[in-house]
């Protein structure tokens, strides 16, 4: 069984991936460059959604191996420490080809829960 903290990472993950998808719903990857609204909300909730992978303990990690805990985390960090160097055409891929499964399998996981 999952502690609180892990359950509120995971569901902290969840819902900041949940906004990042839904600000980026009918879009094109060049509103990135040109509507900086955009572009400041959806480097920060990918900042959220690695800093809260990076929260859960290493032991609750590893029961659920499917998900890439430390490219999750990896990329919170290239996003924080290499801000100016952020590649967008890589955020836009994440946002739309990483972030659903990564939403499926965070409800999944938060379903099986009591």
């Amino acid at each position: 069984m999952l502690t609180e903290r892990t359950l509120a990472r995971l569901q902290d993950m969840l819902s900041h991936a949940r906004e990042a998808v839904a600000f980026a719903a009918n879009r094109e990857r060049a509103d990135l460059d040109i509507d900086r609204l955009l572009n400041l909300g959806l480097v920060r909730l990918l900042e959220v959604v690695g800093e809260a992978a990076s929260q859960v303990p290493q032991a609750d990690r590893a029961r659920y191996p499917q998900i890439p805990w430390l490219g999750i985390i990896r990329l919170r960090h290239r996003i924080v420490h290499g801000y100016t160097t952020i590649n967008f055409d890589i955020l836009w891929q994440i946002i739309h080809t990483d972030l659903p499964p990564l939403i499926a399998q965070r409800e999944a996981i938060l379903a099986g829960q009591p």
